[in-house]
Formats: structure tokens, sequence, C-alpha cells
């Protein structure tokens, strides 16, 4: 299904809806912020709301609020982040319509505003405005061009809420995969450590074994991925979540 037609103005349309997209939980200043459409990714690539998604739930974070910080999450799969003077801005391209729906709700909730448009092979690139808030991430992550994590760096549920919901990948009945950044090879190998540290050891992938990416394996490694990530997000179909 192409998700990338133009209407009669030349704007490209929202795809169609590959999932229903959620009923709003946001209290009503949210709501009157802007909604999220009923088919596909925001209209006009732009929201400022969080209209998509629920009361995040996470395993010993259920009160905190989000922050920033987590969207680490995103630079640990496939995000990336680049500098412009003194902003930076974060991107991540993804292959659902769903995954816009709750990133988009997810860097609202932050106080980021996100755009969204398709690209090529039905693939949708979601990424935030140029902004100072983004500032420190990019400088703890960025060696001159090059994507690496601060020495510092540690998973928690929701930065592993933000991979998941980009870029993993349940594989029934007892495996799931985290995608990587294609290009970021100095990300892949620390980046295993802080799943291992996490509790959630898994496999890396070569881009020949169809990574990059890692697979976490075993009941148990999975219970906890599914404990940290918490409940599933509105917009996203039941089997692509842990449970």
């Amino acid at each position: 299904m192409s998700l990338s037609g133009l209407g009669d103005t030349g704007k490209a349309e929202p795809p169609p809806a590959l999932f229903p997209a959620p009923e709003s939980d946001a209290p009503a200043p949210a709501r009157r912020r802007g909604r999220q459409p009923q088919n596909g990714p925001p209209r006009n690539g732009s929201v400022q709301g969080d209209d998509a998604g629920r009361q995040l739930v996470f395993f010993g974070a259920e009160a905190a609020e989000p922050t920033v910080a987590d969207l680490a999450g995103l630079l640990a799969g496939p995000g990336e982040v680049v500098r412009m003077g003194g902003t930076a801005r974060l991107s991540v391209q993804v292959d659902a319509a769903w995954r816009v729906h709750v990133l988009v709700a997810e860097l609202a909730a932050r106080g980021l505003a996100a755009s969204w448009e398709p690209t090529e092979g039905e693939r949708h690139a979601v990424r935030t405005s140029y902004t100072r808030v983004l500032k420190p991430l990019a400088a703890a992550w960025l060696h001159g061009q090059a994507l690496r994590p601060p020495a510092t760096f540690h998973l928690t549920g929701r930065r592993l809420r933000l991979w998941l919901a980009a870029a993993g990948t349940p594989e029934p009945p007892d495996a799931c995969l985290l995608r990587l950044g294609a290009n970021d090879q100095e990300c892949w190998e620390p980046i295993g450590v802080a799943l291992a540290a996490a509790g959630l050891a898994g496999t890396l992938l070569s881009p020949n074994e169809g990574g990059p990416a890692y697979r976490i394996t075993g009941r148990r490694r999975l219970a906890r991925l599914a404990e940290l990530v918490g409940e599933p997000p509105r917009a996203a179909p039941p089997e692509a979540w842990p449970s």
C-alpha cells in the first residue's frame, strides 16, 4: 500500500490507517492544542499536543514525569541527532504509521513538537524542530559527526519504551528484536552492555544476519522487557508489543 500519495494541493496526505488512531486520554488543555487524525499519522505533518497516548506505566517509575533525557532510547536505536549552532534536532525513520502516532505523542509529552513525512519504501521520518532543549543530548552523544553513547549511558524503562516504539519487533514465541542505527557501529557494543546491565542481554545480529539489531530471547528476559516498557500504547497493535 502506498503511503506517499499527493492530494490535489500537492501536499503529502496522511497515510491510510494501518491501525485505528487512538482516542485521547490527554486533559482538556492538551486536546485543545490539536488532535491526532483518525487515519494515519498526524495531519499536515505536525502535532503540538499529546493526543495519541494513554498514561504511561513503567516498572519502578510509574510516578516519574517524562524527560528529554528519555530520548536517549531513540539514539540507542536508529535515531539520529544533528547540531546547528546552539540547537539540535532529533529524527528517526520508522516502518509503520502506528509508530508515528506513538513517537509524536511521546515527543509532545516532553514539550517537543514533531513533524513527519513519508519516505522511500513506505517508511516515515519523524523529527523535531531545531531547539536548544536538545543541545545537551547532542553534546553527550555526538563526537564530531559520529554517534556514541556517553560513558554513563544506561537503559531505563522509558528509554526502552521509546526504542521499542521506534524499532522493536516481537518475534514469537520467545524473542524480540531491537534494531540499531545502521551507520552507528561505535554504538553497538556499549548499547549491548547497557542491555545486559538492565537484565536484557541480547545477541548482536550483523547486517548480513538481518540486523544491525539485538535479539533478546528467553521468556524470563521477555517478561523483564515487558515489565520495564509497560502497557502497550493504544496505537500499537497487540502483536507489536511484548506481553
